[in-house]
């Protein structure tokens, strides 16, 4: 549990009834605890995952700061859960992102290459 936020966050990816406590708080009180809400996006198959992704659609263009940490990282499978599952769902959080869409498309390292990255990039420039 986050002491300072008051509610628990989801305890594993079965966990939907934190989840979807932490959806009906709404954008603004969810905001401290982004980081970790994304932390369970890494795979769209997690029934967690399932009940943020239509939340985190609708947040749209303000959940561009915090998904640049995503697109920093590593782990390449994480930032195509994202483009699929948010990005692509939301042209205003892609217009948000467009410089991060261009360069997956333009640049990808290898990692994003194999994981599909770059193509994703460009369809959803190209929406």
């Amino acid at each position: 549990m986050n002491k300072d936020f008051g509610v628990p966050l989801p305890r594993d990816k079965h966990d939907t009834e934190n989840a979807m406590t932490l959806v009906s708080l709404g954008w603004e009180r969810v905001k401290p605890v982004m980081p970790q809400i994304l932390d369970w996006m890494q795979d769209m198959n997690w029934p967690v995952a399932r009940v943020f992704q239509p939340f985190l659609v609708q947040v749209g263009a303000p959940l561009a700061p915090y998904l640049k940490t995503v697109f920093e990282s590593d782990d390449d499978a994480w930032k195509y859960s994202i483009l699929v599952g948010i990005v692509d769902q939301s042209p205003e959080l892609a217009v948000a992102l467009r410089a991060d869409l261009e360069r997956l498309s333009e640049s990808p390292t290898a990692g994003e290459q194999l994981e599909g990255l770059s193509e994703q990039a460009k369809e959803i420039l190209r929406s």
